[in-house]
């Protein structure tokens, strides 16, 4: 079979008539990103001590928006702070706290998503809750890291419904285990490929050779390009995405991605791997617009690399630098599947003025999953 004709197949699936259904992950369908395992739950929270909350708020015609929240370990974040590096794809956006960050190289609260408006919302609660923690009964300086991404599509952003005690709800609602994805929390109101975005995570299991370390990703979708899907050009193929119509089309959105790992990382390699990480964003078809905010935050959680105030020297553990190939490698494929997940596992919705951004069909992932299926069957013999 010639080369060509592998495209009119995957064409011919796309456009073959499904039926709605439940599945909220990509593998629920059978694909697979890259060769690595996920961890039990496929999610952020495989990271031992990881927890995320969300709170989704949906008011009448007009409100589709929320928060979510990461906490890093069970302890006094402020006391444990916890090693992290940020790098900004494009930086269209307003990631609060991350110059300290990038400074001193550790976080010290919760991470929050939400939306644009509601940033200075969730660091008043982060604050709060920083100060009500035992032991932080005389400090004077908070440094809350809140990301966030623009739902003013489907969300009547500037109603700023957001509260902090809804974030505070959010960090209160956070547990371990099954991660909910979609429109929720902080994704609730997100648009992504023209399609609802939304909250989407996924996780790497290292083998114990190669450290058996876990990579956990989390994402708030909300950006613009040309969506592929385990390396199959959907939006080529659906003559669906940005500048499809015309060159000044709206791609802008934005895209906040998280990554947490249990291997003994420092800032240094952490702002690596946080760079690994934009890979998985462009592998899905994202393009960086110029009015897009895309963040990336990753953080360890290795308990011997805590910075404390009573350290008065910090002597972390560094994984060597030849080790940290593989986790690049599961970053690389976590945020991949993590932003694909985002529209899995979200559905239709209808929102502010009217608008509805509709789910990506299930017929398509069926079809990349039939297409996918077809090019293992026949990679032996295209030329």
């Amino acid at each position: 079979m010639k080369k060509t004709l592998l495209p009119l197949l995957l064409a011919a699936f796309l456009l073959l008539p499904g039926t709605a259904s439940s599945q909220t992950q990509l593998r629920d369908y059978g694909i697979k990103i890259g060769v690595m395992k996920p961890g039990k739950f496929n999610a952020i929270t495989d990271v031992p001590g990881v927890k995320v909350g969300h709170v989704t708020l949906v008011e009448g015609e007009e409100i589709r928006t929320g928060v979510t929240a990461i906490v890093p370990h069970e302890g006094n974040i402020f006391r444990n702070k916890v090693p992290a590096a940020i790098f900004v794809g494009n930086g269209f956006g307003k990631l609060a706290g991350s110059t300290q960050v990038k400074e001193l190289g550790n976080i010290e609260t919760p991470v929050i998503l939400t939306n644009t408006m509601s940033v200075a919302a969730a660091m008043d609660a982060l604050i709060t809750y920083t100060l009500a923690q035992p032991g932080n009964e005389n400090i004077a300086s908070v440094n809350g890291v809140v990301g966030e991404t623009n739902d003013g599509g489907l969300n009547n952003i500037r109603a700023r419904v957001v509260t902090p005690d809804h974030v505070l709800k959010a960090i209160e609602n956070a547990k371990g285990g099954y991660v909910e994805q979609g429109g929720v929390g902080a994704g609730t109101g997100t648009i992504c490929f023209g399609y609802k975005g939304g909250i989407g995570t996924s996780s790497r299991a290292l083998p114990e050779s190669l450290g058996g370390y876990t990579v956990g990703v989390l994402v708030q979708s909300n950006y613009g390009g040309v969506l592929e899907i385990g390396g199959v050009p959907v939006g080529k193929l659906l003559k669906n995405y940005s500048y499809s119509k015309n060159i000044m089309q709206d791609a802008d959105g934005s895209c906040m991605i998280v990554v947490i790992t249990d291997a003994p990382l420092t800032s240094r390699n952490l702002e690596r791997v946080a760079k690994r990480a934009f890979m998985g964003l462009a592998k899905s078809g994202g393009i960086a617009s110029n009015g897009s905010g895309d963040y990336i935050i990753a953080i360890s959680t290795a308990k011997e690399n805590y910075v404390t105030e009573n350290q008065p020297l910090y002597k972390p553990s560094e994984l060597h630098n030849d080790s940290m190939s593989p986790l690049f490698m599961a970053t690389i494929e976590a945020t991949e599947e993590a932003l694909i997940n985002s529209l899995v596992a979200a559905r239709t919705v209808k929102g502010y003025k009217g608008k509805v951004a509709e789910r990506l069909p299930e017929e398509v992932i069926k079809r990349v999953s039939s297409g996918m299926d077809l090019r293992n069957h026949f990679i032996e013999v295209i030329p």
